[in-house]
């Protein structure tokens, strides 16, 4: 992990950035992967993203399945592939940097990511699912 990417984890733990876009949450994600074993990186990245909804008073915003589905899939493209930064990690993955339309519109119905228990627990994949 380069330096700033060490500076922007150690920020956003502090609690010291004030925009927190899609782009920062896979850097995130990718940083905490970089330092961590998969289930490590996940309870803290759950963690950090909880902390800072809270802190903005927004506890609401967190999202179980986004944030466990987001991260797994980057683990498994960090496997597939090596990327000695985040920026060529990116630069070789841009369909895990847009936000709208989403990867997950892929792995999940849109009813299932908009449920209240998709927010709460992580839910499998549904997109193959028949309503």
């Amino acid at each position: 992990m380069t330096p700033a990417d060490a500076a922007f984890v150690r920020d956003f733990e502090a609690g010291r950035v004030e925009s927190f876009h899609h782009r920062d949450h896979v850097r995130l994600a990718w940083a905490y992967l970089e330092q961590e074993s998969p289930a490590r990186a996940l309870d803290r990245f759950a963690a950090a993203l909880q902390a800072f909804a809270a802190s903005r008073g927004k506890p609401e915003l967190y999202h179980e399945t986004i944030t466990w589905a987001f991260l797994l899939l980057i683990q498994e493209r960090r496997a597939r592939q090596a990327a000695p930064d985040f920026e060529a990690f990116a630069a070789a993955n841009p369909d895990l940097l847009t936000w709208k339309p989403s990867i997950l519109d892929r792995y999940y119905r849109h009813e299932t990511l908009a449920s209240d228990l998709a927010r709460r627990v992580f839910l499998m994949p549904d997109a193959e699912r028949v309503a």
